[in-house]
């Protein structure tokens, strides 16, 4: 039961982001400048504390954020429903041609997706080579004494047991940034298996909706593995993964490993700021990482409105990357900050 209560503990306290930003609007919001956002579980630690900390020194603002996953972030702002989207998942061109208004990505903090689990008794930390963590979310691995497994650890107790993959329902950055991770690692899963998507079928697994539930999912069920971001794991007291990673090293997930993985990469950002790593160099760096965007619209109808939000954001990516690390999050290296304020500083 404490386990379970640890699992939906999580979920309601996300939950409450959006109450807990919206709290006190209503009679409240008159005469303030209301900022509404929606999208992504990945980044909602982090927008929480920035709203919080922001608003406590500018009350003439009222923000909220929908924790609702990036595929609804991305629908709502298409949709024009709200002020500013949020998804691990950049837009594509032909996503952002639909925007009457002009859209812009602007990269706002980075993270891992860590490979969770819940072997009891396991004796030491797992670690998984490429070939195997692929086909086990394929299916084609399916006890956790398989020998392939073992051949990569061969001290633990492995049980006869069988995997349970626990996998998220709703569309998902998450998902988006893992697969992507399975498709440049394996030409099989990208060719004739799921590929890339923020949905996919994973033939079976158990599923749950937001890093939250996905989380809490693995967090009570034994001989589990599932996604999620880094800090998700890390507020559950989640085992994680020892991943290899393209230069064929074990990496622990962590701030140091994240790190080194952009700083790697980084010279590669486009002009459009829509930069995946889905299997970055780096002997020290860790292979599934990924930025999250806030979606912005080129051209706002409200000049106050406008400026709102550029000075909330302008917040968000100086001062507010002061928050990552506590958090589980990466600070946006120094030339990704630079080049989203020059995006955020082009809306008009």
């Amino acid at each position: 039961m404490r386990r379970l209560r640890a699992g939906l503990g999580l979920a309601v306290g996300l939950a409450a982001i959006v109450l807990a930003s919206a709290g006190g609007l209503g009679s409240a919001q008159e005469g303030k400048v209301v900022l509404r956002g929606a999208g992504a579980t990945f980044p909602a630690p982090l927008y929480e504390k920035w709203i919080q900390a922001y608003l406590k020194e500018h009350p003439e603002v009222a923000i909220t954020y929908d924790v609702v996953g990036s595929g609804e972030g991305q629908r709502r702002f298409l949709n024009d429903a709200v002020d500013f989207g949020a998804s691990d998942a950049a837009l594509s061109d032909e996503q952002m041609a639909r925007v009457k208004a002009g859209a812009r990505l602007v990269p706002a903090t980075a993270g891992i997706v860590v490979l969770a689990y819940n072997i009891p008794g396991l004796g030491g930390p797992l670690r998984l080579g490429r070939d195997v963590y692929v086909d086990i979310f394929a299916g084609r691995i399916r006890t956790w004494d398989d020998p392939r497994i073992r051949a990569h650890n061969p001290s633990l107790n492995l049980p006869h047991r069988s995997i349970v993959i626990v996998a998220r329902q709703d569309g998902s950055g998450t998902t988006f940034a893992l697969t992507n991770h399975l498709s440049a690692v394996s030409p099989v899963w990208r060719d004739q298996g799921p590929g890339v998507g923020n949905v996919v079928d994973w033939h079976g697994a158990m599923l749950a909706r937001g890093n939250e539930g996905v989380a809490g999912r693995i967090k009570v069920s034994d001989g589990s593995i599932g996604y999620v971001e880094y800090h998700f794991a890390k507020r559950l007291g989640l085992s994680m993964a020892r991943v290899q990673n393209k230069a064929g090293q074990y990496i622990a997930p962590g701030e140091q490993s994240g790190q080194a993985a952009l700083a790697a990469n980084v010279k590669q950002m486009p002009s459009n700021l829509r930069l995946f790593l889905p299997d970055p160099e780096g002997e020290e760096s860790y292979p599934i990482v990924t930025f999250s965007w806030l979606l912005l619209y080129d051209r706002y109808p409200n000049p106050a409105k406008t400026a709102a939000l550029k000075k909330f954001l302008t917040w968000g990516l100086t001062t507010g990357q002061s928050y990552s690390r506590e958090l589980g999050y990466i600070p946006l290296p120094a030339e990704v900050t630079s080049l989203s304020l020059a995006a955020l500083d082009r809306i008009n």
